[in-house]
């Protein structure tokens, strides 16, 4: 076991299941440029933020990625946001962390605009003391710059502390150039190659599995 007091959950793949949503817009975007992609063939796109998607997996300029922004938006807005499953046995975990007092808090790689709500119409703002991410106004573009948001409110001062768990190489990444330790959970959207290429502390196979793992 490993002893933390902090613990940073990412949100899309660790909290809910939000893939039909995000897919759909994906899909809606890439065909405005006129390509056509079967979903299942999109999972790539939930975790990293949607502009170094389209330029990684479409080859997209940047120039490009960002005026295909606001159509992904647009379209999220619209028709994703309504659809989010909180995974099974992530709030009975984040409850008994709570009764050990830990901290908890979200870093995610959402617009904090959407992710607020999504959290809140799922009832579970209040569990976690700082939830971060990144901005519609193009602030904290990259994992590791809400994950240093996230610390800087929550006070900490000895990064040993903290632990960073997600589901995606990016939340590993995001770790690690932060300077705190990480899990990968594979109840997500990632492999376990992608998270042990990524230098994933220790890997869960599902949220029960954190109870054991973090003291």
């Amino acid at each position: 076991m490993v002893k933390k007091e902090f613990l940073l959950f990412d949100l899309d793949g660790t909290i809910i299941d939000s893939k039909d949503g995000i897919l759909d817009a994906v899909q809606h975007t890439l065909f405005q440029y006129g390509i056509e992609e079967q979903r299942e063939k999109l999972i790539c796109y939930v975790g990293p933020p949607i502009v170094d998607a389209l330029i990684r997996f479409h080859h997209f300029t940047l120039e490009a990625a960002r005026k295909a922004v606001p159509i992904y938006r647009s379209y999220y807005a619209v028709h994703g946001m309504k659809g989010n499953e909180i995974f099974p046995g992530v709030v009975e975990v984040m409850e008994k962390f709570l009764r050990q007092g830990k901290k908890l808090a979200v870093a995610t790689s959402k617009p904090i605009e959407v992710a607020l709500p999504i959290l809140e119409e799922l009832g579970l703002t209040s569990y976690f003391t700082v939830i971060g991410g990144s901005s519609l106004s193009g602030e904290r573009p990259h994992k590791v710059d809400v994950i240093r948001y996230v610390l800087e409110e929550l006070g900490v001062q000895d990064p040993a502390q903290v632990v960073m768990i997600g589901d995606r190489s990016y939340d590993i990444e995001g770790a690690k150039q932060a300077g705190i330790d990480s899990v990968g959970v594979l109840y997500g959207y990632g492999s376990i190659e992608e998270l042990n290429e990524a230098g994933a502390g220790r890997i869960v196979e599902v949220p029960a599995d954190l109870l054991v793992l973090i003291e």
